[in-house]
């Protein structure tokens, strides 16, 4: 857990408390996601884009998902094999939002009326329309994108950083 009293929390509440804009009562806590491998993996990745793009395509993204699922990602990492699970207008991928309030609607309460939801690291490359018949991006391009929605098709292009739970 990040302790409340230290930086990082500080500073991630306020982004949340920002993004989120009155769509929840409080934080219950902030854990520190670390899973070493994932996190080489997605390193690796990352100097693939740089090299590839000669741009730094990373952005912090919003991942809501229910507490369950939150675990899984939480020991395993995103994973495409759970594509569809909420609809695939943009493609069988994995779904993120620069917007926490539309990653909440992903969100459900547990028995204690808590939801979960990520923040990660996400490269997005290169961007373009997507569309529910998708699996994979066309060829030249990375993600498939709708304005604030991104769709990512390869599991070590994100890495979950933190899990906010909330009420």
């Amino acid at each position: 857990m990040v302790p409340p009293t230290s930086d990082e929390y500080k500073s991630i509440l306020n982004k949340f408390d920002q993004a989120m804009r009155g769509h929840y009562n409080q934080i219950v806590h902030i854990q520190r996601v670390q899973n070493e491998r994932w996190y080489m993996q997605y390193l690796a990745h990352s100097r693939d884009f740089q090299n590839r793009l000669h741009a730094d395509t990373e952005q912090r993204l919003y991942h809501g998902c229910p507490e369950l699922a939150a675990h899984s990602i939480s020991e395993s990492c995103f994973n495409r094999s759970y594509a569809g699970i909420n609809g695939i207008a943009l493609g069988a991928g994995v779904y993120f939002s620069s917007e926490a309030t539309y990653s909440h609607g992903y969100t459900r309460p547990n028995a204690n009326g808590e939801r979960c939801m990520f923040i990660a690291r996400v490269l997005v490359g290169k961007t373009t329309g997507g569309n529910s018949s998708m699996k994979t991006p066309p060829p030249g391009f990375d993600s498939t994108s709708s304005g604030s929605a991104f769709v990512i098709y390869h599991d070590a292009q994100a890495y979950a950083e933190h899990l906010i739970t909330y009420k």
